[in-house]
């Protein structure tokens, strides 16, 4: 058993300096445009599937509620928190389409989109980055493995250097956790 704890912490901290490295760049980038977009009284919207999910949700509450400071409240949405809306575009639609209906309803241009997939080619979360696209959003992607079609969707793709989907999701919300903090320290 110990031997798999530390093998599982090893590769945690592998793929977090690995990370730090290679996509604090992006990070910085990411948060200017999430930034920028609060100020002008735009809201960002974020989703993705499963673990995705729930850290969309985990980072929405951070920006609307606070990170580490107490700020005033700032506009996000996970799209994946609302059953009846989720269950009706899901039997009246299909799934490839929980999160592009939503855009279509919710987003506006300027508008900042974060899609959250650890290949970067979930499709319902491409089909809602390509309508962002089209009415004029930003586009920001936190992916894994090679990027996925998130490297031609995305305005800033953050791409974790892994690919291994555990540590993939881990790096993720602590992009997001980076970013939140970016955000604070802006207002």
């Amino acid at each position: 058993m110990q031997s798999i704890i530390k093998n599982e912490f090893n590769e945690h901290l592998k793929t977090t300096e690995e990370s730090m490295r290679l996509i604090s760049q992006s990070i910085e980038q990411a948060a200017i445009i999430c930034i920028n977009c609060l100020k002008n009284g735009k809201k960002i919207l974020i989703f993705g599937n499963g673990g995705s999910a729930a850290d969309s949700q985990h980072i929405a509450a951070e920006i609307v509620g606070r990170y580490k400071k107490n700020r005033k409240g700032l506009a996000a949405i996970a799209l994946t928190t609302d059953t009846s809306i989720l269950t009706a575009i899901g039997n009246d639609f299909g799934n490839l389409h929980l999160f592009d209906r939503q855009v279509e309803a919710l987003a506006n241009k300027d508008d900042v989109l974060i899609g959250i997939s650890t290949g970067g080619s979930s499709s319902n979360v491409t089909n809602a980055l390509k309508l962002a696209n089209e009415i004029g959003c930003k586009a920001i992607g936190f992916s894994g493995k090679d990027g996925g079609e998130f490297n031609i969707l995305c305005d800033v793709n953050i791409i974790v250097p892994s690919n291994d989907v555990p540590r993939i999701q881990e790096i993720h919300i602590l992009i997001g956790h980076t970013i939140c903090h970016l955000i604070d320290d802006a207002f």
